[in-house]
């Protein structure tokens, strides 16, 4: 029987230093050929996807459930209005972090990004267990892909959620208060640490966009398998028939997951695509 695959990316398709395992790339090409569908389930908006050197696949899920593609078609876009953008980046700017706005167009940073932003990633990249050059590396591509902008030019209307640097934890419990009718997450470092907030807008979760995906593919949820490493993966476990945690995770991840395979680096999609007899 088709199966449709979800498939987080960051530490789930892709290693964190952004490299896609050629086992990993084997095993999506061979299970859809085998007649499932595969889409990717993302945190990440349309623009970085495009930044990175994936496979071929069926689709994608990005800004944790803003958008919705299939097969080039937008099924679904849902993002913050510009009155939401402009109150976060006021709340940010006079709180001295760095954000970016993801939006499908591009990433778009504010100065304090550029700033913040090497460091912050070299941590984010070794917290996942990349060497100090290799993180280094990694941090100068990932800051290198942001569009500069300042002022008003920062208030736009495409952006589906907007990621912010964490001076401290409370930055993302102060964020919540702010931004009482916006979804708030954390996510960064090793297992569970938080580097980063983000604000999106509300109803908006992987969970929901695999619903959205699904009514349109005229498909049932008791065909669906999904991968994750993170706790913001949960909702997509809390859908999908068969939950796969990789070896990486975090132990939250782990818990809720119905099999746990190798660590991303350790061809753990491709062994779990074969223990799932996608191919």
């Amino acid at each position: 029987m088709r199966k449709i695959v979800f498939l987080d990316v960051d530490g789930t398709l892709i290693n964190y230093e952004a490299k896609l395992p050629a086992s990993a790339a084997k095993a999506v090409d061979q299970a859809r050929a085998n007649g499932h569908k595969v889409y990717i389930c993302t945190g990440c908006s349309k623009a970085e996807i495009e930044q990175r050197n994936l496979c071929e696949l069926d689709g994608m899920i990005g800004g944790n459930g803003a958008y919705v593609e299939d097969n080039g078609k937008v099924v679904m876009h849902q993002g913050l209005s510009r009155e939401d953008v402009k109150h976060i980046v006021d709340w940010c700017n006079e709180r001295h972090l760095g954000f970016y706005l993801e939006a499908n167009s591009g990433m778009y940073c504010n100065d304090y990004m550029l700033e913040q932003g090497p460091e912050t990633m070299v941590k984010y990249a070794q917290g996942k267990g990349a060497d100090l050059s290799k993180a280094k590396e990694s941090a100068y591509q990932f800051i290198n892909s942001f569009i500069h902008l300042q002022g008003e030019d920062l208030y736009r209307d495409d952006v589906n959620k907007i990621s912010f640097i964490l001076s401290s934890y409370q930055d993302h419990l102060d964020s919540k208060k702010e931004f009482p009718e916006l979804v708030a997450n954390t996510w960064g470092g090793k297992g569970e640490m938080a580097l980063y907030g983000d604000l999106g807008p509300t109803g908006i979760t992987k969970k929901h966009a695999i619903e959205v995906l699904l009514d349109y593919l005229g498909e049932s949820r008791e065909n669906t398998i999904s991968f994750g490493d993170a706790k913001i993966d949960l909702s997509m476990f809390e859908l999908c028939a068969y939950n796969v945690a990789m070896g990486n995770g975090g132990p939250e991840i782990k818990e809720a997951a119905d099999y746990i395979t190798d660590d991303v680096d350790n061809d753990g999609l491709y062994k779990a695509f074969q223990y799932l007899k996608l191919i």
